[in-house]
């Protein structure tokens, strides 16, 4: 490009197209992993069963207890109702014998006392046929209270009882412990069945009238003997009164009622959420693609700034910058010579290349005119005036050495002549900010400094680099330089001397990268890459090539 052209390029670049810058990172979207709540939630609402049986089994506690507890109170009751009627049993007959029978015994009157009192007029039965009578009238007047009175030693008149094993085992043990009382519980889990068996004792009058009575088997009983056994049998049906608990039944409906209620509810909210979570994941997508599509248009600093949250408005500041500018030399000759599919392949390539080292070094990528790249230090970060200086000229330098690299991979690709560019620095006050209307507006930096830099760049030779005596300045502590003849610029009245980049002093010195190309010649070293061992053959490689040279010198002389 002409040094013409530059300069009202330069002049124009608050106006020029934002930059396409592909290698920063977008700023992540929003996580939107669920959380371990919301995780548990959707699983729920997902798998309504379970929600459901788990909702039930902590319903059924409440009425599992509950009847496990009327089924213990079920059962001391019935325990504590056949002791009272087997004392009122026992108290019934021991009245009977002893104020009727004995009364009537002791007196000698004409009244008889028979088992089989009902033959004979006026007799009046014995303790042991009243408790039977007794038993059959309490058996058929109530089917849930039984009583039976019943001996292993019947008299000859009386049909057997049938003894089952726990009537039989609770006998023999009687008969070894009278004190003692038998209980057998059985049942289901709707009734509840409690066995009483307590024993019949023999006292003096039943012991005179077994002893002499002829139907009787035994003789031989003596008072204080077990005859047999009274066997209480008392049965509760608890389904049957399971609907006394009217209160507690109209609570555990309506306990399931409100279960069910916030089931559905709670399902309702899962299947609202979890679309409202789908819709919000799809606008994160699209917002994150947008994002990274944005990023290509903005330098990094100042799209991570916006999406930062940082407000977007049109606002200028004046601040001291590093403004770096960079033209490849005969482009539009270059141009001219390639198929424009393989210009655009190859220029891409090199605007990839270098943006990515301006991001490396910090600097702000603010334009991209045709060929040219417009790079600046100092917003919307700065290290300082030194340090901006410092990391441009470091970027300058790794972008021409880059350059070279590339140049070697073009012309082994069947690139005749890639690009050589020329780079210019300086450092002075610009107008830098947010330039145009509320409705569209451009990031980008506007003054003199900034002309001042395309016009240095202008001078360079190809793969040079020329800094502004400011820049210099800043630098001097790490650059070898040497002063060009003094430019001068519109709209600065005093003349401008350049300085021409030679190379790192010190410590930082870098190794230089030699590249040339021409007819016949295709050469490229970069010192920095040679060892030692490898150094000694490189310089008679070299050797060689100049003595052949001369000696084609000297034969086309002669």
């Amino acid at each position: 490009m002409t040094p013409k052209k530059l300069e009202s390029e330069a002049e124009m670049v608050a106006s020029a197209p934002h930059p396409a810058e592909p290698l920063h990172d977008s700023p992540t979207a929003p996580d939107r992993s669920a959380t371990w709540g919301e995780r548990v939630s959707g699983y729920l609402a997902r798998k309504l069963l379970i929600t459901v049986v788990l909702v039930l089994l902590v319903l059924a506690g409440l009425p599992i207890a509950v009847w496990l507890d009327l089924r213990d109170l079920s059962e001391r009751t019935l325990r504590e109702q056949a002791d009272e009627l087997s004392s009122m049993i026992d108290s019934i007959r021991n009245y009977y014998a002893s104020n009727v029978v004995g009364r009537v015994l002791a007196h000698g009157e004409k009244t008889q006392v028979l088992p089989n009192y009902a033959e004979v007029p006026g007799a009046i039965p014995i303790p042991a046929t009243l408790s039977l009578e007794l038993g059959g009238l309490i058996n058929s007047g109530n089917g849930n209270t039984q009583f039976r009175f019943f001996s292993d030693y019947p008299f000859k008149n009386r049909p057997p009882h049938a003894f089952d094993a726990f009537e039989r085992q609770a006998l023999e043990k009687l008969r070894q412990d009278p004190n003692a009382r038998l209980y057998d519980v059985s049942g289901s889990i709707f009734d509840r069945r409690v066995r009483l068996v307590t024993p019949i004792i023999m006292a003096g009058a039943c012991v005179s009238c077994h002893n002499r009575h002829p139907d009787s088997p035994k003789r031989d009983w003596k008072v204080g003997d077990v005859r047999g056994i009274e066997e209480f049998t008392i049965i509760q049906p608890i389904a049957a009164h399971i609907f006394t608990f009217k209160y507690l039944l109209l609570y555990f409906a309506f306990v399931a009622i409100t279960g069910l209620a916030f089931i559905a509810l709670q399902r309702y909210q899962s299947t609202l959420i979890a679309s409202f979570n789908k819709e919000l994941a799809r606008t994160n997508e699209f917002l994150s693609g947008l994002a990274k599509k944005i990023a290509k248009y903005l330098p990094p600093q100042l799209y991570h700034g916006i999406f930062a949250g940082r407000d977007v408005q049109i606002a200028t500041e004046r601040k001291k910058l590093t403004v770096f500018f960079s033209d490849i030399v005969d482009f539009t000759s270059t141009a001219e010579r390639m198929q424009p599919e393989e210009l655009t392949a190859l220029l891409n390539e090199y605007l990839t290349e270098m943006s990515s080292i301006a991001a490396a070094h910090g600097g702000t990528v603010n334009k991209f005119i045709g060929d040219a790249i417009l790079v600046f230090f100092g917003d919307p970060e700065s290290r300082g005036a030194i340090g901006d200086a410092r990391a441009c000229l470091a970027m300058a330098l790794e972008m021409q050495r880059r350059l070279a690299e590339l140049n070697v991979r073009w012309r082994k690709r069947g690139i005749a002549e890639p690009f050589r560019a020329r780079m210019g620095i300086n450092t002075g006050f610009c107008n830098v900010g947010n330039f145009g209307s509320d409705d569209r507006m451009d990031y980008t930096i506007i003054g003199a400094e900034a002309n001042l830099a395309a016009r240095l760049q202008s001078v360079a030779e190809p793969g040079g680099i020329v800094l502004s005596y400011e820049t210099f300045m800043l630098v001097r502590d790490m650059v070898r330089a040497r002063p060009l003849e003094p430019i001068t610029l519109k709209g600065i009245a005093h003349p401008i001397v350049p300085y021409a980049v030679e190379g790192l002093t010190g410590a930082r010195r870098a190794a230089e990268v030699i590249s040339e190309h021409d007819t016949g010649l295709d050469l490229f070293i970069d010192t920095s890459a040679i060892d030692a061992a490898s150094a000694e053959r490189v310089r008679r490689t070299l050797e060689n090539v100049v003595a052949e040279l001369k000696l084609r010198s000297a034969n086309s002389i002669s």
